[in-house]
Order: structure tokens, then C-alpha cells, then sequence
């Protein structure tokens, strides 16, 4: 599967946010899908997941409350949705997709993900 990721930017801190990824090339449904965030010189980290048919995310503890992921199936697409956002966000954000539909322990590791977009570059000022 093909991840086309998009609406990065420069934005301000404290505004909003959101991000998208097509996908093509396959059966959408058949993956879970997540963010992840690289921050330069820093691992990549995982930001929210979402599973094949969109009614189970999960969230680290440092994002929760501040990042909802969502799909639309029908569009090929996952979303983030970022709120109050922080100098500290500044990263590129990657969208993947796994095979495995559902969560377990390994869905927070970015080895558990087959396939990667090419990554949005969002930038937060002060």
C-alpha cells in the first residue's frame, strides 16, 4: 500500500492542526493504521493508532487528550487532529500502516508497521 501524507505546516503554538493520509494500492480496511513523530535528532515516536474499521484508537499517555486519529474508509484516508499544539511538536509526522488490524502490546513500536508514508513536516513556533 502507497501512504501519501499531508497538511503539515509552520503553525503557532496553541492552534490546531490536521493532518491526512491517503492510502492506494490496496484494500484500505485490511490495516490498522498510526502516526508517528521524528523530531531531529530523536527516535520516532509513536503519536496515535487506529484499527481496520476505525471504532478502537489508542493514544501514549503524552498525547492523550490533545491528538485524535480517525479513518474514513470509504476516502482511503486517516486523519490527526491536533489541538493546542507545542513548540515541542515540532517534527516531521509519518502515517504507516500493519496488517495486524488489531492493537497489542507491539503496536506502539514502529517495527510492527509494514508500510510508511513519506512524512509531513509540521513546525510549531513560539
Amino acid at each position: 500500500v502507497q501512504l501519501q501524507a499531508s497538511g503539515g505546516g509552520l503553525v503557532q503554538a496553541g492552534d490546531s492542526l490536521r493532518l491526512s493520509c491517503v492510502a492506494s494500492g490496496r484494500t484500505f480496511s485490511n490495516y490498522a493504521m498510526a502516526w508517528f513523530r521524528q523530531a531531529p535528532g530523536k527516535e520516532r515516536e509513536f503519536v496515535a493508532g487506529v484499527n481496520w474499521s476505525g471504532d478502537n484508537t489508542v493514544y501514549p499517555n503524552s498525547m492523550r487528550g490533545r491528538v485524535t486519529i480517525s479513518r474514513d474508509n470509504a476516502k482511503n484516508t486517516v486523519y490527526l487532529q491536533m489541538n493546542n499544539v507545542k513548540p515541542d511538536d515540532t517534527a516531521v509526522y509519518y502515517c504507516a500502516a500493519t496488517s495486524v488490524r488489531t492493537f497489542y502490546s507491539g503496536s506502539y513500536y514502529a517495527e510492527t508497521y509494514d508500510y510508511w508514508g513519506q512524512g509531513t513536516q509540521v513546525t510549531v513556533s513560539s
